[in-house]
C-alpha cells in the first residue's frame, strides 16, 4: 500500500495530537483549583463538574476522542498512536510554559526518544494490506 496521507488525514492526526494535549492540561488546571481527590469521596468529582476547566478539558477531549475514532477508521493503530505521540512534545510544553511545572532533563530526553520513534513510524505504511475474504450471507 502506498503511503500517502491526504492534507484532510493529516488535519486529524494533528487535531488528535492537539485535542489529547490541550483538553489533558485544561483538565490538569482545573484539578490543580480543586485540590486532591480520591475515589472514597465521589462527591469530590461530581463537584469537579462544575470548573469551567474541567468542563473545557472534557469538551475538547470529545473533540479528540471523535479524531482519534476517525484516524482509526481509515489507519492501523500501531501507526495512528504512534503518529500522534508528537503530542508528549506538546503536553511537556503546555507542562512548562502554561501550568509552571518543572520538567526534568530525564522528562525532557523522553520526549525526544519519543520523537525519534515517532520518526521510525512515520515511514511506515498507514494501513496494513489484508486479503480480502468473502463472507456469505446466512439465509
Amino acid at each position: 500500500m502506498q503511503h500517502t496521507l491526504t492534507p484532510r488525514r493529516w488535519l486529524v492526526l494533528v487535531a488528535v495530537m492537539l485535542g489529547a494535549s490541550i483538553g489533558d492540561a485544561l483538565l490538569g488546571i482545573g484539578m490543580k483549583h480543586l485540590g486532591p481527590v480520591s475515589l472514597n469521596n465521589l462527591g469530590a468529582l461530581l463537584f469537579a463538574l462544575k470548573s469551567p476547566w474541567i468542563i473545557s478539558g472534557i469538551i475538547v477531549l470529545m473533540g479528540f476522542m471523535a479524531s482519534y475514532m476517525t484516524a482509526l477508521s481509515w489507519a492501523d493503530i500501531t501507526f495512528v498512536l504512534p503518529a500522534t505521540a508528537f503530542g508528549n512534545v506538546i503536553v511537556t510544553l503546555l507542562s512548562k510554559f502554561w501550568l509552571h511545572e518543572q520538567v526534568s532533563r530525564s522528562r525532557w530526553l523522553g520526549v525526544a526518544l519519543i520523537v525519534i520513534g515517532v520518526g521510525f513510524v512515520a515511514n511506515g505504511p498507514s494501513r496494513t494490506e489484508h486479503a480480502e475474504i468473502e463472507i456469505e450471507a446466512v439465509p
